[in-house]
């Protein structure tokens, strides 16, 4: 008998498969009970170790021994007619292909155990990715998440600041890149600055279970940075250095300090994942890192003074396209629309030739891309465009939560309230105590009738933002929403008074000051696209539609002064406008489509001046449009007074007037105050005037404003 042919009959090639299957079937049962009770790494090694040992010792046990009905023996000793080894061969059989099965049912176990863990952390019940092309924004699994609390400035001069938390920034947007590791958002980990707060409470606020805390001490040329990894649930710290070094080095340390982190994230588990930094002259990086935290001030003076720095850094390294891509953000930043007081074609202009110039240097940098998609969104209104850079940019590094709030933006713009409304609730559980992801889902909430769940939201914030302005406002903004205008009034007032110069606390402060009929000081404080309205109702005309046409020629929204034309009879003008801007309602469409939940009110405008001139194929078209952007609108589950109201009014030009009544019932129930004093105000509702169900819905909703004003009296 050949020596291959003894092989199989002794049956050393079934033990040696029965052997490996089952081997591999442990490891990665102990390999999974190892990492939930944090074992060390050696550990896991030992058993594979013991494992490849034992392969050989099984290979000569199964050709030197036989297993016989008297029991196990030494196969010399056994008579080869009495041998059993084909039966034994049978039972090694199946107990390979029952271990084969175990293996299969655990694998696909893990698997499906993985995939849960991948998926957002959302309340809707809708699992898909937040959007079509798959952006993903927060990790589920805890195992692998960190949060980079900003470190401690040991330097002797406190200027010195901006680089302690410029350092931590820069940690954390690399550790951002590590694909499956979830980091926890600068605005949320910044928020622990300077505070004693224990680490196990952070971690639960950051939902984190490692921190990176340390400091740094500056010292002209030279420079001291000290880092540790802390295990929240424990304390453990898990590694710890001290890096003494040039500040030209300070890139090296950066990528150090990444690298030794991954390791005791259990790289294995991550992927063999690389970090390397884009280097330049530690000059420029100083410079960069002080204009950054400028930027964040969001301050016209903090703005100027970050593109002052950022100039001087590029003149010293005209190849660093960080530099570049912070310029062309703060340049949009600056302008009149914005934080600052440059025209905004002007500032637009500047703001491409930077970002322009970032891209050329780096074609993936996120913050240029982020940057190109916020030009894309408020300067040339190409909204595909805007969301396909937003994407790409939040590709590359989850973490840029400003990115996922403007791409959340243009998802609302475009109709995919979904999938706005997924992005915002992922961006909120990685950085929760960001103002403008939380102020924009609290809207997102409102728009899909859930304002009961906007202010549990609020509620829960107020916990780590005590008397904050702009979460005063956010309560502000949904009593808007729900119709309590008292307190409405009482939360928008303060947060208007505080920050006069903030645009979206001034334009809310508008809305409660216009649910109330309080024309004369709305027109004082809104901007001049929202003003128009206030100056229309107070029968100053002339200056209204000048002030509406100088803001529409800036850039602002159409739909305010479409209003305001509509109510001073004024459609000639209305389409002119529209047809000298925009070649076509195609056109018009892609610049300013529908509302993100609130209806389609310029179209209303454009449908209502078109009937009104006699143009019936231009009307059909722009009827058309509405009751389309509507039923996406509502398929998408917008539910709230704006929306409704826009679908009375298509439904009253479309001459049903039965179901505009019973949507304006259930605008009026949902929070919906009309003036039904001034004479040109809502020409379009004319037609219900006299309907005995229309007259009383009108008084129940005077009686709740008589209530709302009087409320305000008594808080005065």
């Amino acid at each position: 008998m050949s020596f291959f042919n003894e092989l199989k009959r002794r049956n050393v090639f079934r033990v040696a498969i029965a052997y490996t299957v089952a081997a591999w079937l442990l490891l990665q049962i102990v390999d999974l009970v190892l990492e939930n009770i944090n074992s060390p790494d050696w550990v896991m090694q030992v058993f594979m170790l013991a494992m490849a040992v034992g392969l050989p010792i099984a290979i000569i046990i199964a050709w030197a021994f036989e297993m016989t009905p008297e029991g196990i023996k030494l196969e010399k000793d056994v008579v080869r007619d009495e041998s059993i080894t084909r039966e034994t061969g049978k039972h090694l059989n199946r107990g390979i292909i029952i271990i084969l099965m175990m293996l299969v049912v655990f694998l696909l176990t893990d698997k499906f155990r993985e995939k849960v863990s991948e998926q957002p952390i959302s309340e809707s019940k809708n699992t898909e990715n937040i959007t079509d092309e798959s952006i993903q924004t927060a990790v589920e699994d805890t195992s692998k998440s960190i949060a980079v609390l900003p470190f401690v400035n040991m330097s002797s001069d406190p200027e010195q600041e901006y680089f302690a938390d410029g350092i931590s920034e820069e940690l954390l947007n690399a550790l951002a890149k590590v694909k499956g590791l979830k980091v926890a958002g600068r605005t949320s980990s910044f928020a622990f600055k300077g505070k004693n707060d224990d680490l196990n409470a952070i971690g639960k606020v950051l939902r984190v279970s490692h921190i990176l805390e340390g400091s740094v001490r500056k010292s002209g040329n030279r420079i001291r940075i000290t880092a540790q990894l802390i295990k929240v649930d424990d304390g453990f710290h898990m590694w710890s250095e001290t890096y003494d070094r040039e500040m030209s080095d300070i890139f090296v340390i950066q990528d150090e300090i990444s690298a030794a982190i991954l390791v005791q994230l259990k790289t294995q588990l991550l992927g063999n994942q690389q970090l390397l930094t884009i280097q330049t002259d530690p000059r420029a990086y100083d410079l960069y890192l002080l204009a950054k935290q400028r930027i964040y001030d969001r301050t016209e003076a903090s703005l100027k003074m970050a593109v002052k720095l950022l100039e001087e850094a590029v003149s010293i390294d005209a190849n660093y396209a960080p530099s570049f891509a912070q310029l062309g953000i703060a340049n949009l930043f600056l302008a009149e629309r914005n934080y600052g007081t440059v025209p905004n074609m002007q500032a637009a202009k500047i703001a491409k030739i930077k970002l322009d110039k970032a891209l050329q240097l780096a074609p993936q940098n996120a913050e240029a891309l982020a940057g190109m998609g916020l030009y894309f969104m408020h300067v040339e209104l190409e909204h595909e465009k805007a969301i396909d850079l937003l994407q790409q940019a939040l590709t590359i590094n989850p973490n840029l939560v400003n990115a996922s709030a403007w791409l959340a933006n243009e998802l609302d713009t475009t109709g995919k309230l979904q999938a706005s409304l997924r992005l915002r609730e992922q961006t909120f559980q990685l950085d929760p105590l960001h103002r403008p992801t939380f102020g924009n889902l609290q809207q997102s909430y409102a728009v899909m009738g859930q304002s009961d769940k906007a202010l549990e939201m609020l509620a829960g914030l107020q916990v780590y933002l005590p008397g904050d302005e702009d979460l005063l406002g956010d309560f502000g903004q949904v009593y808007v929403m729900t119709g309590e205008l008292a307190e409405a009034y009482k939360h928008l007032r303060p947060a208007y008074e505080n920050e006069p110069l903030n645009a979206v606390a001034s334009i809310w402060y508008g809305f409660a000051l216009y649910g109330t009929r309080q024309y004369e000081q709305m027109a004082e404080v809104t901007p001049g696209f929202l003003a128009t309205l206030a100056l229309s109702r107070l029968g100053r005309s002339e200056e209204a539609l000048i002030l509406g046409n100088r803001a529409i020629g800036e850039g602002a929204g159409p739909n305010f002064y479409f209003q305001a034309l509509v109510e001073n009879g004024q459609f000639e003008q209305l389409i002119e406008t529209l047809e000298s801007r925009w070649s076509s309602l195609d056109e018009f469409s892609s610049d300013w489509p529908g509302g993100p939940g609130y209806g389609y009110n310029s179209m209303v405008s454009i449908a209502y001046a078109y009937r009104e001139l006699g143009n019936e194929e231009k009307f059909e078209d722009a009827m058309m449009r509405l009751k389309t952007t509507l039923d996406v609108q509502m398929a998408e589950g917008a539910n709230n007074w704006v929306f409704n109201f826009s679908r009375a009014k298509y439904a009253i030009l479309a001459s049903d007037y039965e179901t505009a009544i019973d949507l304006m019932e259930l605008a009026f129930e949902q929070g919906l105050y009309i003036d039904t004093v001034a004479e040109t105000a809502w020409p379009v509702l004319k037609p219900l005037n006299g309907d005995p169900r229309y007259e009383a819905a009108k008084a129940g909703m005077e009686a709740r404003l008589n209530t709302e004003l009087e409320k305000m009296r008594q808080e005065s």
